[in-house]
């Protein structure tokens, strides 16, 4: 451990050089954040050694949208005051919750809109931004899990229920709020920065999820340092973060049936959750536009954390149980209420083939030595795999993108043979026994397809700068785990789906951006509900049409000269 945490602060000294600084893309951020990853595939210059492992975007030496030129007169070389791009967005659901990865809004039916402006500023070597967030949302009951199910079913549900925090509809205290959103105030020595922020962060290169950290839930307090853009290290480049933040129980039962909730569910604590966390990554000097990184996190209850710089930074212990040189064991290690995700991740991009490919593997439990990890790798893990390809369409900047990923968060068919009594499995990703899953307000701060969920995502569209027209076509698995657990043996029932095809259009006129996409939802064996005269020779499950709509507008205040 001391020579893993010297590596870390020799690495990260190495980082001081000049800099220049400028507004930060929040994570996730419409339009822009994509458009900059498809420049980078194209050729440019000032993108090529960003890994886009580390979101938000902090330090580009030039604005390359006009959308991001929205400086205000008051000018200097040690000062500076922007007024930032203004974000609405506006998601509609007609009959169930659907969609992820909106930041404060939450998984509701209904309309729900959220608003977002901002101001940069820069005063010598101190930077802030600040970007809050106000939410308004209809969050309009729905048809949940029910309750014609044996108890033992019924248990089951709540079993990951209770490991983790996801509640099927929000409170009334949910339907108006305004929060500090994508804000955060930093010290800034070259591309070293150390900053107090409720920014979302985004650890991996996905492009649609995250195993570890993703901009799906609300943007939980944290401190940071970390490099604002990849910094020459002699022997490659070097991106890192390490955080120290605070995470919120939402408290609300996870049923929309009382009646099950005082029956099944397990009350909440009452205490935040401290998490830590640490990423890296590395890009060889020998090995231009391929990075390798990996990403770490602990959480525990603030009450149970030792005040010790071992208990307030546990990411620089070693990855097994079993500790060398120690009397500790897997069962003391247990009791201290600790919850650790982990994560390593490969990307590479061509740009004169114009393509990407990546792949994240976590695990989220120890493994009790690295034995136990060589023999039994499949334990507690997920995975993601995704890639981005350009086809030149013989106009000017215009291509014709295809982009893909895919999620695995389900158990694997190891659960049958680490767990014969249960005989199908433990915990979801993103849930833990003591720990009450890695969420903030209620939402996974990674993964946001739901608990034990796997997806497919597909998307083809002609691209021409930041604008887009497109289809996008998903299938989501929903809650593999509950259902092996339960339905896995009754030939009656058949996994639930959601099938869905979406159109989507970005658009550019002067000051404003448009982002949209309409998609169609057919869930089958939604809630894996039966329908009425279904029988086990002719199972007929419940299909539920829905309509999901998002609609995001950018207006660019712009400077006149």
């Amino acid at each position: 451990m001391r020579y893993y945490f010297l590596f870390t602060c020799y690495a990260l000294g190495l980082l001081i050089s000049n800099a220049t600084m400028s507004q930060t893309i929040p994570a996730g951020f419409p339009v822009l954040e994509e458009s900059l990853r498809r420049q980078q595939l194209v050729g440019a210059e000032e993108l090529k050694d960003f890994s886009f492992g580390l979101r938000p975007i902090v330090s580009l030496k030039q604005n390359r949208f006009n959308a991001l030129d929205d400086t205000l007169p008051l000018q200097k070389s040690n000062f500076q005051l922007e007024l930032l791009p203004i974000l609405s967005t506006t998601v509609f659901n007609s009959n169930r919750p659907y969609g992820w990865g909106n930041s404060s809004m939450m998984n509701s039916k209904g309309i729900q809109s959220l608003l977002s402006p901002g101001v940069y500023g820069k005063v010598l070597f101190l930077k802030f931004q600040f970007r809050p967030e106000f939410v308004a949302s209809q969050n309009k009951a729905y048809q949940g899990f029910g309750e014609n199910y044996s108890d033992n079913t019924l248990f089951a549900r709540f079993r990951y229920w209770n490991f983790g925090d996801h509640p099927e509809r929000f409170t009334k205290e949910y339907n108006s709020f305004a929060w500090w959103g994508q804000s955060y105030v930093s010290l800034n020595a070259g591309p070293v920065e150390l900053g107090a922020s409720t920014q979302n962060i985004w650890w991996g290169p996905g492009q649609f999820n995250s195993l570890i950290f993703s901009n799906n839930a609300r943007g939980m307090k944290h401190l940071y340092l970390r490099t604002s853009r990849p910094a020459n290290i002699f022997i490659g480049t070097l991106e890192a973060e390490l955080i120290m933040g605070r995470a919120e129980d939402s408290g609300i039962l996870p049923s929309q049936n009382e009646r099950l909730n005082d029956i099944f569910a397990r009350p909440f604590r009452g205490d935040w959750r401290y998490v830590s966390g640490i990423t890296i990554t590395y890009q060889p000097v020998f090995l231009p536009n391929f990075f390798a990184g990996f990403s770490r996190t602990f959480q525990q209850y603030n009450e149970d954390v030792p005040n010790t710089f071992r208990g307030r930074i546990p990411v620089l212990e070693p990855f097994q149980k079993v500790r060398l040189f120690s009397n500790d064991n897997s069962v003391v290690y247990d009791s201290q209420g600790q919850d650790q995700q982990i994560a390593f991740f490969l990307r590479y991009y061509n740009s004169k083939g114009n393509f990407e490919a990546y792949a994240e593997f976590g695990k989220q439990d120890h493994s009790y030595d690295w034995r136990d990890f060589i023999l039994s790798p499949e334990h507690a893990r997920a995975y993601l795999l995704g890639f981005s390809k350009l086809f030149k369409t013989g106009k000017k900047d215009q291509y014709y993108q295809v982009r893909g990923e895919i999620v695995q968060q389900a158990e694997s068919v190891n659960r049958y043979i680490r767990y014969p009594d249960l005989n199908s499995g433990n915990t979801s990703w993103h849930t833990h026994y003591q720990v009450r899953g890695f969420t903030n307000e209620g939402q996974s701060m990674g993964v946001g397809i739901g608990v034990g969920g796997n997806a497919q995502i597909l998307e083809v569209a002609q691209v021409s700068d930041i604008n887009k027209v497109g289809i996008l076509l998903q299938r989501i698995e929903n809650h593999q785990d509950f259902y092996y657990r339960s339905f896995g043996d009754n030939p009656n029932k058949r996994p639930w789906i959601d099938f869905s095809m979406g159109v989507l259009w970005d658009h550019q006129w002067d000051k404003f951006i448009l982002s949209s996409k309409a998609q169609v939802i057919q869930g089958v064996n939604y809630q894996w509900e039966n329908l009425a005269g279904s029988t086990s020779d002719f199972p007929k499950g419940q299909k539920l049409w829905t309509f999901s709509g998002t609609l995001n507008l950018i207006y660019q205040i712009h400077h006149k000269n």
